[in-house]
């Protein structure tokens, strides 16, 4: 991975997420231009500023490097759903998953 793949994945899940780079930059405390900074390539965020910005995009580190989750907000999202599915949903969940993989 490079410095030009996390200005693009940050663009592209904060255009997913249907957020300027002003919005985003506000919500995440910073200057209105933070976010224009970093798409641009005159900056990068800190470590601790890529996990605010993997929350606020409502992604893990893992599947924001996972270039090929294509939606990783809908996939983190499923997965939150299904911590809370008892087993037997669980299993009807994984069923469904599977023959709609078999499509």
């Amino acid at each position: 991975m490079d410095e030009a793949f996390v200005r693009s994945r940050i663009s592209q899940l904060r255009i997913k997420k249907g957020v300027s780079e002003y919005r985003m930059s506000t919500d995440l405390g910073h200057s209105k231009s933070y976010i224009q900074s970093i798409s641009s390539g005159k900056s990068l965020p800190s470590f601790s500023e890529f996990l605010y910005i993997c929350e606020y995009l409502g992604v893990t580190p893992v599947e924001f490097f996972d270039a090929g989750i294509e939606d990783p907000q809908s996939i983190c999202k499923l997965r939150d759903f299904a911590k809370q599915l008892s087993s037997e949903d669980l299993a009807a969940l994984l069923n469904m998953a599977e023959r709609l993989a078999d499509k």
